[in-house]
């Protein structure tokens, strides 16, 4: 038949898989090729499967049929030795998959591992190995981790310069920064969340993560392009050798014969003169495991960042599928309720307060604190989901005309507009509850995610004036990372001293909980008037850095004030011997 083939045919030929109502031709060629062939006649050669499969993609690139499908008398057919059929084998191969932008993305990113590494990063990556080695295996983080820190980035950072990718260098000073704070504070709790979420803002800004997937996959992209660096340094260092093998092995060579000469003679001279001896480095043989097991991997983690700003994966690029838009009537019902609903707590919250809150308090019979710690939780809950429902309802809102964006504009931006009403009434619950029962670690600690998911929210009204929120979820990720570093700049142990300690608060003044902050809190304690000074920091004692990795100001300055400040023990401190603290 001329012409082109009806749509059932064409799909059949683009490559279904052969079933039992195959056109006769089919059987017919197999019935050719299963008959014995007749004496003297050549012999038609036994394919594989694979050879199979690779005549039927060479034949469908040469495109020998209509619609790009195969010709059957094309096609060869995988026979065994006796010239049969062979068992299970389908009447013709299916053809092969075409590349999806996904895979064609995951290859690529896998690929870049057979390139090698250029020497100056190879370099770069022992240099910062051995700093890494030697500076973080200590008792107490401190100036060591700033150090290895920033040292990290260092083969990272020219890259991405070249690339002028401004978005990544702000994340990763972020994440510098953040990881800067070891040498800074004491505060354990403090000094882990903000390694938590440097490690976080550190991934997204490695692997140049932009869209929603991407960043909340990066820190597993950034396994993954651990795993990728080995090679890439393998090939590196062969690449190396393979031109300066005879210069590097007498390097190699000399340096190790520099190293044995050195530690003899100098073991040695410090054995004979104790003032020699206190000149050099003191090796301890128990943690050198220790150095050169972390050693390897600071080493590793440096290779990985330099690797990923040379060659980054291309997730973000692959953004999500377009939801169907809701119709404007299906659409506007939940999110115009949800507003509604929200609006109306808010405009209770604003009654109370015009109507004073000693009337509110008396209608339900509760005290201040009672009343602040009531709904805290709940309002921190309803401001995350909120979030999450905008995020949903904006992905299906109606934006077919004008009218349409119009009207999803409005009812999402009067539902943040509210949200931001119950972030304002639950600060104010616990600013109440603050008053009190006192400032503590964990007060603070959601007193500052609540400004940032208010910070959040207004980002997310900002992005729906232009319908654009492509650089929303990185922004997020700035957000985090800057409240987390405006805590750690605000001495959290320290503010909650001065707030606990003020006049109005000491008749609630629970000592022991003073007493068990770090050493953050010493210069402040030291400002208090006494007894109360001496009862603070009765038994309190700092142990000096014991070098350059553990040096930390906030215990410097402790140290400090205690050794130039006198102690009361005779000073009497049972007036503020545990205070209500829920």
């Amino acid at each position: 038949m001329s012409g082109a083939a009806p749509y059932g045919d064409a799909m059949d030929d683009a490559g279904e898989t052969a079933t039992p109502t195959d056109p006769p031709t089919a059987g017919r060629q197999d019935r050719v090729a299963a008959a014995p062939s007749p004496a003297g006649a050549p012999t038609a050669p036994v394919l594989s499967p694979v050879e199979v499969w690779r005549a039927a993609v060479a034949s469908q690139a040469g495109g020998a049929g209509p619609g790009g499908a195969l010709p059957y008398a094309t096609v060869p057919h995988a026979t065994t030795p006796h010239g049969a059929p062979r068992p299970g084998a389908p009447g013709r191969p299916p053809n092969p998959l075409p590349p999806t932008p996904l895979s064609l993305t995951q290859d690529a990113f896998w690929a870049a591992r057979t390139v090698p590494a250029p020497a100056v990063t190879l370099a770069a990556c022992a240099a910062v190995g051995v700093l890494g080695g030697a500076l973080l295996v200590t008792d107490r983080p401190g100036l060591g981790g700033a150090l290895v820190g920033l040292a990290v980035w260092g083969a990272a950072v020219p890259t991405l310069l070249r690339r002028r990718a401004w978005q990544q260098l702000v994340t990763a000073a972020l994440a510098v920064a953040l990881v800067a704070m070891v040498a800074f504070r004491d505060a354990g709790w403090v000094v882990a969340l903000c390694v938590t979420v440097a490690a976080v803002a550190g991934a997204v800004a490695a692997t140049s993560a932009v869209s929603t997937p991407a960043v909340v996959f990066s820190p597993l992209t950034w396994a993954f392009a651990a795993l990728r660096a080995l090679p890439w340094v393998r090939h590196g260092v062969g690449a190396l050798m393979g031109a300066r093998r005879a210069q590097m092995l007498v390097a190699l060579r000399s340096v190790a014969v520099t190293v044995v000469l050195l530690v003899v003679f100098g073991a040695l001279f410090a054995s004979a003169d104790s003032v020699f001896a206190s000149y050099l480095p003191r090796l301890d043989i128990g943690i050198l495991p220790a150095q050169v097991l972390v050693g390897g991997l600071v080493a590793l983690l440096t290779a990985s960042l330099a690797h990923l700003a040379i060659a980054p994966p291309g997730w973000s690029d692959h953004r999500m599928a377009e939801r169907r838009p809701a119709r404007r009537g299906e659409w506007l019902l939940p999110v115009g309720a949800l507003a509604a609903l929200v609006l109306a707590f808010v405009l209770v919250q604003v009654g109370a307060l015009v109507d004073g809150h000693a009337h509110v308090l008396d209608t339900l019979g509760l005290s201040y604190a009672e009343y602040a710690r009531q709904g805290f939780a709940q309002l921190v809950a309803v401001t995350a989901l909120t979030l999450v429902v905008v995020g949903v309802a904006a992905r299906r809102a109606p934006r077919a005309t004008a009218r349409d964006r119009l009207v999803s504009r409005v009812a999402l931006g009067v539902l943040c507009v509210g949200s931001l009403g119950v972030v304002a009434s639950a600060l104010r619950r616990m600013d109440l509850y603050v008053e009190a029962f006192g400032l503590t670690r964990l007060r603070l600690l959601v007193l500052v995610a609540e400004v940032a998911l208010a910070t959040v929210l207004v980002l997310v009204m900002v992005a729906g004036v232009r319908w654009r929120g492509a650089w929303l979820p990185l922004a997020v990720v700035q957000v985090v990372a800057v409240a987390m570093l405006g805590l750690a700049l605000a001495d959290p142990d320290a503010q909650i001293v001065r707030h606990n300690t003020t006049n109005e608060a000491r008749e609630r003044l629970d000592l022991e909980y003073l007493r068990g902050l770090s050493a953050d809190a010493v210069p402040a304690l030291d400002a208090l008037d006494e007894p109360l000074r001496s009862c603070a920091l009765r038994g309190r004692q700092v142990p000096a850095a014991a070098g350059l990795g553990d040096l930390n100001l906030g215990r410097w300055s402790a140290a400090r004030v205690l050794e130039e400040v006198t102690v009361d023990d005779g000073a009497t401190c049972t007036q503020w011997s545990g205070g209500p603290r829920p």
